[in-house]
């Protein structure tokens, strides 16, 4: 669709330089044509997904019965039915998304798709299951999601270096940022070397917002002085701030512009966890606040309808901001709320809600498999 007929919110953002992408994927939303309807009437332009995401949508109405009786007839194991039900819907939304791909160059028109979790602390597994999710869903806008824990950089760099396009996700820290960045860099420079084309190599670096203030907004409540709870529903967006920041240093290096001159593209910053959590605060704050020039924001629809809705654009939001934004983190340290301890508990979880849910996502499909196979 032009950007014209997509809704004044949307085309606002879009002028920001922010593309719009929806968190959720289900079979429900392609079968009913639902995401069909998100991008010609919402303007949704890319999708992404998780395992609680799946895990969700298995649980949910009847999509999948049809391929898990297939499953189960052919006498599939649980992870390759998972790994199978998964990439289908994946290759479907790219097959929706087709279009937005072409005409953007290949910026948007993305969908998303999670390494399995369990191998989030394991390096050559993460490489090994991020080619076999490329090579499985066979289509050029797949972005594969790998987490950004310690391991997961060098994953980065070797599925990079493969030629294929990564979404790295789970970071909270700026320190952990700028090793992604370099992730990204690496990757690009051993790609280059094996003579692939960087200019078919996109990347995408989800830095989580919500759940930082949801961390942080406790550890304030805990202290309870009138300072503390001035600061509550701050962090998350002064932490995003800066990480933009630091996008934009990177980015502008010698060793940015030599890869730049090759035909890298830089890697766009994507604003996850933007569902707000807190009823007290406006539940656009996460696409509003962070509006900027070459951000993605993916929301999930709830956030996208309250952005339709009463979304007020104010352009953008976030270049210029950083020494409020440090003055906010500041303050935090001095109040004894430890940044690198509050960012390291929430990559561990992270990876342990995901870890979760792709349990819960194994044993739902182990269920649903015995009771096809019984009928």
């Amino acid at each position: 669709m032009s950007t014209s007929s997509k809704p004044a919110p949307i085309q606002d953002l879009e002028e920001v330089g922010v593309s719009v992408w929806l968190d959720d994927l289900s079979r429900e939303r392609l079968r009913s044509g639902n995401l069909v309807e998100l991008v010609e009437t919402k303007g949704i332009v890319g999708v992404t997904t998780n395992p609680s995401i799946f895990q969700a949508a298995l649980a949910q109405g009847d999509a999948y019965d049809e391929q898990l009786r297939e499953l189960a007839a052919s006498g599939t194991d649980v992870d390759d039915a998972v790994f199978a039900l998964t990439t289908d819907d994946v290759r479907e939304a790219c097959d929706v998304f087709r279009p937005i791909y072409e005409a953007t160059d290949g910026v948007d028109g993305r969908v998303s798709i999670e390494v399995d979790p369990r191998a989030a602390r394991d390096t050559a597994r993460t490489v090994e299951l991020a080619q076999a999710l490329s090579d499985t869903v066979d289509r050029p806008q797949v972005f594969i999601k790998i987490p950004a824990t310690q391991e997961g950089l060098s994953a980065i760099t070797d599925t990079l270096g493969a030629g294929i396009s990564v979404n790295v996700t789970l970071i909270f820290s700026l320190e952990r940022y700028r090793a992604v960045m370099n992730a990204y860099l690496e990757g690009l420079e051993k790609a280059l070397a094996a003579g692939e084309d960087i200019s078919t190599i996109h990347s995408v670096a989800s830095f989580f917002v919500s759940r930082v203030d949801s961390e942080i907004d406790g550890r304030l409540e805990k202290i309870g002085t009138d300072e503390a709870l001035a600061l509550r529903g701050k962090a998350g967006v002064a932490n995003a701030r800066l990480a933009y920041q630091a996008y934009e240093e990177v980015f502008s290096t010698p060793r940015w512009e030599r890869l730049e001159a090759e035909g890298g593209r830089k890697q766009r910053p994507l604003w996850a966890s933007t569902g707000v959590k807190n009823p007290d605060y406006s539940d656009t704050l996460y696409v509003v606040d962070l509006a900027a020039p070459n951000t993605v924001n993916t929301m999930p629809e709830k956030t996208l309808d309250a952005v339709l809705d009463h979304g007020e654009v104010r352009g953008d939001q976030v270049s210029g901001t950083y020494e409020e934004a440090q003055q906010v983190l500041d303050r935090l340290a001095e109040l004894g709320v430890d940044y690198t301890e509050v960012t390291d508990q929430l990559e561990r979880e992270g990876v342990e809600k995901f870890e979760a849910s792709w349990a819960e996502l194994l044993d739902g499909v182990r269920t649903e498999l015995d009771k096809a196979g019984t009928k």
